[in-house]
C-alpha cells in the first residue's frame, strides 16, 4: 500500500517586526565581523564553494536557519550578516553565533541593502514579520541573490504580483519553506495518493484546530492585525492550503469563504469573568484571574527575546487577547474549487479544545482518512512548534465496499512532526538527494497558497465567490509530482454485502 518511511527532522520558531516605513527609515547601525572562508573540504576530499548567507529578521524563527547553518551544515554554508530592526535582537543574534564559534555582522533594517552589498551572498533568508517579506525577497533578488522565505510568501495580492513580477525580471529563485509538506506522516498520505490507491480525489474536507494555548498567541502579538499578517486565512491556513495543493498536484481556481471573531472580543473577557479587556498581560490590573495571560517576565526565552528589547522598538509581545483593535477572524470556513475538478471544504477554528487536523480524502476508488494532534506550543518558549503528540497520527484507507486498512504511520522527530530536518537537507546540502515527492516550494507554490487566503478575506468583506485568476497576472501553475486523473480508467467496485445476499 505504502512505501518505507524517507524522512527523519529537527526544530523552529517565528519571525521579527518592522513595518514598511520603519524599513526605509530606521538609521544605520552596522556591526563589524569577521568572514568566515570561502570553501571547505570535505571528509571525501573533494572542495566545494560554501554558499553565503544572511538572514534578515531575528525574532524566534531564524534560530532554525542559523542553528543550522552555523551547526551541522557548516561544511556547505556560511552566516555572513543578520538584519533587524531591533538591534537589541540582532545583538542576541551575534551572541548565540559566537557560542558557535562564528563572529557574524549584525545591521540595522535600514541598511539591508548595505549589508547585501558588503557580505555579498548567495542567499537572503527572510524570517521578518509577514506583511515586510516583499519588501525583502524583491530587493534580494534585484541585488542578484537567491531568496529563502518563511510561509506565507506575502499578505496581498499586490506584493504577490510585485514577488512574480521581481522573479520574473530578475531570473533569480525564490524558495518558500513550507515543512509541513516534509513531514514524514504528510509525506506517507501524498505517496498513498500517488499510488492511487483511491484512484483520482473528488472532493476533500479538512478541518484544522487551534487550542486555546497556541491558538490565542496569534492575537496577543502582531499577527492580530490583518495589515501585518493577513489575518489567520494567510498567516497560519497558508500551511495548510499549501497543503491541499500539493497532496492533490492542482492549482486553486475559485474560493467562496465566511469568517468572523467571536471569542477573542472584550465581550468573551466579560463573559469569562473579567472587569474588561487591557493593554497587555505584563501590566494587566486583572492578570491573577485570567488564565490567557502570557507572563513574559517568567519565561526566560520570552523575557531576553521580547521584553528586554522592549525599548528599542516599543513591540509588545504580550497584548491583550480580547482587546477592541484585533481585526482578524477566530472561525473560518472555505470552499475551494481546483482545476482538476476537485473541490476542498475547509474549517479553522482558534479557540478549540485541542490542536491538529482531520482530513478526508474522497477519491474514485475509496477514502483516505488520516489525522494528527499536535502538541501545546508557544512560539519563542522551549516547546516544540508543530510536534505530534505521542499516538497522535492515524491513517485510514477505505476502500470502495471494502474493509477500512489502518495504515502504520511514518515517523519523524523534531518541529513540524520531524519536518524541518528533511527541509533543512534539502536547502543546505550541497547534493541533497532527488525527491519524488517534490517537496521543495518556489513562488509559484507561494502564491497559489496565499491567494487562497487572500481570496478568502475578500469574500469575508463582499460574501461573494473569488476568481483566483483575477487577483494576479503571470502566475504559472507549481511544479508537482503525477497523480491519477480522470482519464484513468477505474475497477467497478465489488457488491456490496446486501447485495450478494440477494
Amino acid at each position: 500500500m505504502t512505501t518505507p518511511n524517507p524522512s527523519n527532522s529537527p526544530t523552529p520558531t517565528p519571525a521579527a517586526s518592522i513595518d514598511r516605513r520603519t524599513f526605509v527609515k530606521t538609521a544605520a547601525v552596522a556591526g563589524a565581523g569577521l568572514v568566515l572562508g570561502a570553501s571547505r573540504v570535505t571528509a571525501q576530499g573533494a572542495t566545494h564553494k560554501r554558499k553565503r548567507y544572511v538572514i534578515v529578521g531575528t525574532g524566534s524563527r531564524y534560530r532554525m536557519y542559523q542553528g543550522a547553518i552555523l551547526g551541522e551544515y557548516k561544511e556547505h554554508a556560511e552566516l555572513v550578516g543578520l538584519c533587524d530592526l531591533n538591534m537589541g535582537r540582532v545583538e542576541l543574534a551575534r551572541a548565540a553565533a559566537r557560542r558557535m564559534g562564528a563572529e557574524v555582522p549584525g545591521y540595522a533594517a535600514a541598511d539591508f541593502g548595505k549589508m547585501v552589498r558588503e557580505q555579498k551572498p548567495d542567499i537572503v533568508i527572510v524570517t521578518t514579520m509577514d506583511s515586510t517579506h516583499d519588501d525583502y525577497i524583491v530587493a534580494g533578488l534585484e541585488a542578484g541573490c537567491d531568496v529563502i522565505t518563511e510561509k506565507p510568501m506575502t499578505t496581498t495580492a499586490e506584493k504577490c504580483q510585485r514577488i512574480l513580477d521581481a522573479q520574473k525580471r530578475t531570473g533569480k529563485g525564490v524558495r518558500v519553506t513550507f515543512n509541513y509538506r516534509y513531514a514524514p506522516p504528510r509525506t506517507q498520505v501524498k505517496d498513498i495518493l500517488m499510488s492511487g490507491e483511491i484512484g483520482d480525489v473528488l472532493s476533500v474536507d479538512f478541518q484544522w484546530l487551534l487550542n486555546t494555548t497556541h491558538g490565542a498567541d496569534y492575537f496577543r502579538r502582531w499577527h492580530s492585525q490583518k495589515k501585518y499578517s493577513g489575518g489567520l486565512m494567510i498567516h497560519k491556513a497558508t500551511h495548510h492550503f499549501d497543503l491541499v495543493n500539493w497532496w492533490l498536484s492542482s492549482n486553486p481556481v475559485e474560493v467562496l469563504a465566511a469568517g468572523k471573531r467571536e471569542f477573542y472580543t472584550p465581550a468573551m473577557a466579560k463573559r469569562l469573568g473579567l472587569k474588561s479587556h487591557h493593554e497587555r498581560c505584563h501590566t494587566c490590573p486583572e492578570k491573577n484571574a485570567c488564565s490567557f495571560v502570557l507572563d513574559m517576565a517568567a519565561i526566560p526565552s520570552l523575557k531576553t527575546l521580547y521584553l528586554d528589547q522592549e525599548h528599542h522598538d516599543g513591540y509588545f509581545r504580550d497584548k491583550c487577547v480580547f482587546r477592541p483593535e484585533i481585526d482578524i477572524e477566530d472561525t473560518m470556513n472555505v470552499i475551494v474549487k481546483y482545476d482538476t475538478g476537485a473541490t476542498l471544504s475547509y474549517s479553522l477554528n482558534a479557540f478549540n479544545s485541542w490542536e491538529g487536523y482531520q482530513i478526508a480524502f474522497n477519491g474514485t476508488k475509496g477514502r483516505i482518512e488520516h489525522s494528527i494532534v499536535e502538541q501545546i506550543y508557544v512560539s519563542g518558549t522551549n516547546t516544540e512548534q508543530g510536534g505530534i503528540a505521542e499516538g497522535g497520527i492515524k491513517t485510514r484507507v477505505i476502500p470502495l465496499r471494502g474493509d477500512a486498512v489502518d495504515v502504520e504511520p511514518w515517523t519523524g522527530t523534531g518541529g513540524h512532526g520531524g519536518g524541518d530536518k528533511v527541509l533543512l537537507d534539502d536547502i543546505f546540502l550541497s547534493n541533497p538527494p532527488p525527491d519524488k515527492y517534490v517537496r521543495n516550494s518556489d513562488e509559484r507554490g507561494g502564491a497559489a497558497s496565499i491567494l487562497i487566503g487572500v481570496a478568502a478575506n475578500k469574500c469575508f468583506e463582499t460574501g461573494q465567490p473569488v476568481k483566483i485568476d483575477t487577483l494576479v497576472t503571470g502566475l504559472r501553475r507549481a511544479d508537482y509530482p503525477p497523480m491519477p486523473t480522470s482519464s484513468d480508467p477505474v475497477p467497478m467496485p465489488p457488491r456490496s454485502r446486501i447485495e450478494r445476499r440477494g
